[in-house]
């Protein structure tokens, strides 16, 4: 495995990460009345994992682009590798949210009374952030698990929609890119596809899931809705996003075929 996929999988396993905890921090906002605060905060760690996604495609384009000049017709495990390490990250993140919680809601507390991001980071880094850290550190709770309920007031579409377009996310780039092995004559076209594609599943994203957690975080606020459901919403946004991963696996190489014919048809 060359230093570069390498690079690939470390920087896919940060970005989905990232995205994974950013489901905590809408408890967060609740619990601390922060809810502005804790978005901008978090941001700042979206801005890393945006910039590290740009880097993810280039990468894969250039292995891909070597193999072809030397005569290699696809490496699919590789490309399966990357994507269970989105699985995996799914995992962690879900496995990290709890802590993730304690020590994001203490750095909006440290923010507002500071208004400062220099200051906040050094103290992040100092002996009293780190044991703040260390003693913060913390598991899911097991009755969150036990207590999920998948008939009840089970939030079906909402579920089924996040299943999809993480699939659609997790395996686009990589379709697209993989494209170029199915058919080299048209690998520039292909590669470009995966913005159509994942333009597609943003908008799932935007227009079906996210205004749904936004109208319970204002009910938790407002009192209108317990912070256990919403707990346990965000668990099952969780579920679903590994699940996603798991289909992205499906979706892969008919992807690839999918675009590779697309890019020469259009």
């Amino acid at each position: 495995m060359s230093s570069q996929i390498v690079i690939v999988l470390v920087l896919t396993f940060l970005i989905n990460l990232i995205t994974t905890l950013s489901y905590s921090v809408r408890i967060v906002g609740v619990r601390t009345g922060r809810i502005a605060i804790s978005f901008a905060l978090f941001n700042i760690l979206v801005l890393i994992s945006r910039t590290a996604n740009g880097f993810q495609a280039p990468l894969l384009a250039k292995t891909v682009e070597n193999d072809i000049k030397a005569g290699i017709n696809g490496h699919a495990d590789i490309f399966r590798w990357i994507i269970f390490s989105c699985s995996l990250a799914t995992v962690a993140g879900g496995l990290l949210i709890p802590t993730f919680q304690r020590v994001l809601s203490k750095a909006v507390v440290s923010f507002s009374y500071h208004k400062s991001m220099s200051k906040l980071v050094l103290h992040g880094f100092s002996k009293a952030g780190v044991l703040h850290f260390r003693n913060n550190v913390a598991i899911p709770v097991k009755e969150n698990i036990t207590a999920l309920n998948f008939k009840e007031k089970f939030p079906w579409k909402v579920f089924l929609l996040n299943v999809i377009a993480v699939a659609i996310l997790t395996a686009g780039v990589l379709s697209a890119v993989y494209a170029s092995y199915v058919d080299p004559d048209y690998r520039t076209t292909s590669s470009q596809l995966s913005a159509f594609i994942n333009g597609f599943a943003t908008i799932l994203m935007f227009v079906f899931i996210d205004p749904q957690l936004s109208v319970m975080t204002d009910d938790v606020t407002m009192g209108k809705c317990a912070e256990s459901t919403f707990r346990r919403y965000i668990v099952y946004m969780t579920i679903a996003r590994l699940l996603g991963t798991f289909l992205a696996q499906l979706l892969f190489i008919p992807g690839a075929e999918f675009l590779a014919y697309l890019a020469k048809i259009i």
